[in-house]
């Protein structure tokens, strides 16, 4: 049987925790108090931090929109409304106007 990456990563993450526990059960009561409040206000720290995110995120994506949305009317003056009909209609789009070509002839 070989030892594969997976196995590895099992036994050392087993071996941390173990090591973790032995650790935590050497701790006095004062001791166990105090690490219990800085993981809580670490936690509370990173819970505000990604609720932060998540607005900045809410706000570039809405910018982000908004200026795509004036780069493509600047540079296809016919998108908005293209857009407008497909989304907003429950009509098939309308089909292109079929062109015509001609060949020409040869002269005999």
């Amino acid at each position: 049987m070989s030892v594969s990456n997976k196995h590895m990563a099992t036994f050392l993450l087993g071996a941390a925790a173990a090591f973790g526990a032995y650790k935590y059960s050497k701790l006095t009561d004062e001791e166990k108090a105090k690490l219990s409040e800085t993981i809580k206000d670490k936690a509370h720290k990173l819970k505000d931090q990604a609720e932060g995110t998540i607005d900045k995120a809410k706000e570039y994506f809405e910018e982000l929109k908004t200026k795509g949305a004036d780069v493509l009317k600047e540079h296809m003056p016919g998108v908005e409304e293209f857009f407008n009909h497909l989304f907003k209609s429950n009509e098939p789009a309308a089909k292109p106007e079929p062109t015509t070509t001609t060949t020409p002839t040869s002269a005999p």
